[in-house]
């Protein structure tokens, strides 16, 4: 039986921080699939992991110096960056991620990282407070723009006695993450990050609309009704249709994380408000409709916060929300050619998800299990179920938000009539 990743050349990044540990049994398991690993330690890595520890388990030499006398004689760091499959980057730090951002050539890592065509991941790890830090934020965004790939962080305990995201994803999921890269990888032109993005110009002069995040009905000025809808599944396919050369329009929901890369940004609150986006953002090519929208809303939204009396509340009356996805599907004029639905379902996901596609009129559906045990909702990976309208299924295996996105997007561009 061949491995999954027989003969493939992975160079391994390793970042400097305490995670660097769990980058050595990363390399077991890419080692354990068949691939070809080099490492490359950073400065700040080796105060962590020695690089005979990696060589030795790699069985190839680890690079660490940039102004190496004997590599650097016939510019080794572009041989580096060349002479693989793929560039994983594990850990990724905050500090790391920063300068692949700003294009910075400080050390060997960065300079390989600066100087590839190849497709790169990273697997982020570092403290809660720096992985939410606006700069951070805005350093992700601009590398998933570039088209880097991302696994995790997983929420956990730091070494800090702190818990949260921050935590390296396990070395079997990057290991998973990078088999889906490479058999999800295309021939693509362009320079540095860019040769990472799904088939260059795949969707390039087409209109992609998309939904995200959920939606919040007021039920007082200070209370509302709401989903535990994080918006990252549906901000992934923005970022990756737009990798893709498409003109996005992303109608988002309230969320708490950043915007994608060259993407229009249209930021709503209720469901009544994203249709009124949504129709706004008409015409469009595919319309892509992923967020958790609210089914209903109260009636009436007080316009003071409610106050306990000691009496009891009156009854929350409930009303309807209109049905997004299906006023789009029904279109007889304007109708997107390609409308995308999705199906968050807690059981029956398969039975329901098929009702639903017959039910909304849609050309595609993608379904997926949110109840509580999956943690898709909120969480950073989705298994999803692809529905045609003939009740066929397609199943993936599990996969990080970023890359359903960018598998998706793929889809959407075959299907799209031409």
């Amino acid at each position: 039986m061949t491995l999954p990743l027989h003969n493939r050349r992975i160079l391994l990044v390793i970042g400097g921080g305490i995670a660097a540990y769990k980058a050595l049994d990363l390399i077991r398991r890419l080692r354990e699939r068949g691939a070809l690993v080099r490492p490359l330690l950073t400065k700040g890595a080796q105060e962590f992991v020695t690089p005979l520890a990696a060589a030795a388990l790699a069985g190839e030499r680890a690079h660490t110096d940039l102004f190496d006398r004997a590599e650097e004689a016939d510019i080794g760091h572009i041989k580096l960056a060349r002479d693989a499959d793929a560039i994983v980057v594990a850990p990724a730090t905050a500090s790391l991620m920063a300068r692949m951002a700003s294009g910075e050539a400080s050390d060997l890592a960065a300079t390989v990282l600066l100087a590839t065509t190849l497709p790169i991941l990273i697997a982020p790890a570092m403290n809660v407070r720096m992985w939410q830090h606006p700069a951070t934020r805005r350093n992700l965004a601009t590398l998933l723009g570039d088209g880097v790939q991302v696994v995790g962080p997983n929420d956990g305990a730091m070494a800090e006695a702190e818990f949260g995201p921050g935590r390296l994803a396990e070395p079997t999921e990057i290991a998973d993450a990078v088999e889906s890269m490479l058999a999800a990888r295309r021939p693509a032109s362009g320079f540095g990050f860019l040769a990472g993005r799904t088939e260059a110009g795949a969707l390039t002069g087409r209109r992609v609309l998309v939904t995200s995040g959920p939606t919040h009905e007021p039920i007082d000025p200070v209370r509302y009704l709401a989903n535990r809808s994080s918006g990252r599944q549906g901000h992934a396919i923005a970022a990756a249709a737009a990798a893709a050369g498409a003109e996005v329009t992303l109608v988002s929901g309230p969320v708490a994380i950043p915007d994608p890369s060259g993407v229009r940004v249209v930021r709503v609150e209720t469901a009544r408000e994203m249709l009124a986006a949504v129709e706004a953002a008409l015409p469009a090519d595919i319309a892509v409709f992923t967020a958790a929208v609210g089914d209903w809303r109260p009636a009436e939204a007080k316009g003071a916060k409610i106050k306990k009396d000691g009496t009891e509340p009156a009854p929350l009356r409930l009303v309807e929300n209109p049905d997004i996805l299906a006023t789009i599907a029904a279109l007889d004029s304007g109708r997107p050619a390609l409308v995308v639905g999705f199906a968050a379902e807690t059981d029956a996901v398969l039975e329901n998800a098929r009702q639903k596609i017959a039910r909304k009129r849609c050309d595609l559906l993608v379904a997926n299990d949110v109840s509580a045990e999956s943690g898709v909702m909120g969480g950073t990976a989705n298994t999803v179920h692809l529905i045609g309208r003939d009740g066929t299924v397609e199943t993936w295996p599990t996969l990080d938000k970023d890359e359903v996105g960018r598998r998706l997007v793929e889809r959407f561009a075959a299907l799209l009539p031409r």
